[in-house]
């Protein structure tokens, strides 16, 4: 399969339509005449009808005809396609002499006609796609008088309008020459008033120090990765003296960065150390969501420039009951450590071993050993468009990524997510190419004809293919 392109979808058709045959014989004419091996096309501009018409059982006068007439009929608008004229001896013969077979129409002598193939084409017009297919029939005796009359039903008409199929290009991405990935995450130590040791069997600390270790087990026994470095940021709440928290925060940070070089005896080079003494960014993400009746107020001050321990301050004595609540619910949870692991991990070719990373750790994968996965797989299958949107998780601002899933979402028809990913998919003609595509689905074709237009311009051979497909639907 080329990896400049993969097509999903075969290019830009007009579908062809068939779905108004009959399978039953259908009588008219008190079972005079039957029709069977009905069928109704269209492709392109016109329509195709096509019949078997038994006149065997017709039994007719030497002086009489029977003239059969199909007429397509939707509401007011109508067609009267070419009739068929059967007709005894004395009427077929008067026919030949005088050249009086209406222009078009096929004459047939009764007796000899057995079954006729009735077979015409006529130019498709909208109307005809939810239409009825019926057969009128007219008795006429010497001179052509009507002796009786009547009309048949032979099949409902329900063609599909002409649509647009899109052919999708999906961008190989570039490849990383080091593959680096991040494991993180927070947690909650308790430390006794003041204090800055770290006791393992105080409150909660067991489960939140083990939430470390795991983070950092989960890298270190993979024998696909190598950590490169560990990073710790410790954090205070707000209450108390600035100074004093800036002491914890430093001291906190610096306890925990040994705890985690001791317990995996790592080189010191290999842990990054950081503090905030206040976490003033994380008090205002609660606020801003809280009920608190001082919010508006508590916000205004938080992003004020007061020195912290003012914004405390005045804080605590404008609001004392939201304070109260935030010292209680929320403070705690602004002492924390956040940690990261970076680690690099090894390159993947085998697309076996692709497929089942692919479904356990994938952030272990770069997107171009993603896309290698997906030209193993059948294009437009699940699995195919499941790589796509797991690629589009693991690399949620990358412009190929998006332009990627944008494609798949469009395929399944999933127009929200699509219009999302295209938001986030950058510029290049495969991204343009891509919105006309939406557009076009979307039912804008002049929107899709101009978007099309660029991107043929910058090189992408099926923006013609879907400009001419665009000019037979505005058809």
């Amino acid at each position: 399969m080329d990896m400049k392109n993969i097509v999903s979808i075969a290019a830009l058709v007009l579908l062809l339509v068939h779905n108004a045959s009959a399978q039953e014989v259908q009588e008219v004419m008190g079972g005079n005449v039957s029709v069977s091996g009905l069928d109704v096309a269209r492709t392109d501009d016109n329509l195709f009808i096509s019949m078997d018409i038994d006149v065997s059982r017709l039994s007719l006068r030497t002086d009489r005809e029977v003239i059969l007439t199909p007429v397509l009929v939707n509401g007011s608008d109508s067609l009267v396609l070419t009739p068929v004229m059967v007709a005894g001896r004395n009427r077929y013969f008067h026919h030949l002499r005088n050249g009086a077979v209406p222009e078009g129409a096929e004459l047939f002598r009764g007796g000899n006609a057995g079954v006729l193939e009735y077979r015409k084409i006529v130019p498709y017009e909208a109307w005809m796609g939810d239409s009825r297919l019926m057969l009128d029939s007219r008795t006429c005796g010497c001179c052509s008088a009507t002796v009786s009359e009547g009309s048949g039903f032979l099949a409902d008409v329900a063609l599909e309008p002409k649509v647009y199929v899109p052919s999708f290009v999906y961008l190989p991405p570039e490849g990383e020459a080091v593959k680096i990935r991040v494991e993180k995450g927070s947690a909650y130590i308790d430390f006794p008033v003041n204090r800055t040791e770290i006791y393992e069997t105080y409150r909660g600390n067991a489960s939140e120090l083990q939430k470390i270790r795991s983070t950092i087990d989960i890298v270190r026994n993979d024998p696909d990765t190598r950590i490169t470095s560990v990073s710790i940021k410790g954090y205070a709440s707000p209450e108390g003296p600035w100074d004093n928290n800036v002491r914890l925060a430093k001291g906190r940070t610096a306890t925990l960065k040994e705890y985690v070089r001791n317990y995996y005896h790592f080189a010191d080079s290999l842990l990054n150390t950081s503090y905030e003494p206040e976490d003033w960014d994380g008090l205002e993400r609660f606020v801003a969501t809280s009920g608190l009746a001082g919010r508006d107020g508590i916000l205004e001050i938080i992003n004020g420039n007061l020195a912290p321990d003012a914004k405390e301050w005045k804080i605590k004595t404008s609001w004392p009951e939201d304070y109260a609540f935030l010292l209680r619910e929320v403070y705690p949870g602004l002492r924390h450590s956040d940690y990261a692991v970076e680690y690099e991990v090894r390159t993947y070719t085998d697309v076996a071993e692709i497929r089942q990373i692919l479904s356990t750790r994938p952030q272990k994968l770069s997107l171009q050993e993603m896309y290698l996965a997906a030209q193993d797989m059948e294009p437009g299958s699940a699995e195919y468009n499941e790589v796509f949107e797991i690629a589009v998780r693991m690399f949620p601002d990358d412009e190929t990524a998006n332009l990627n899933a944008a494609n798949t979402a469009m395929a399944r028809g999933d127009m929200e997510n699509a219009g999302r990913y295209l938001a986030k998919a950058g510029n290049a003609p495969e991204a343009v190419y891509a919105r006309g595509i939406f557009a076009a689905l979307s039912g804008d074709y002049d929107s899709a004809g101009k978007l099309f237009e660029d991107a043929a311009g910058m090189g992408i051979s099926q923006a013609e293919e879907a400009l001419a497909s665009l000019s037979e639907l505005k058809k």
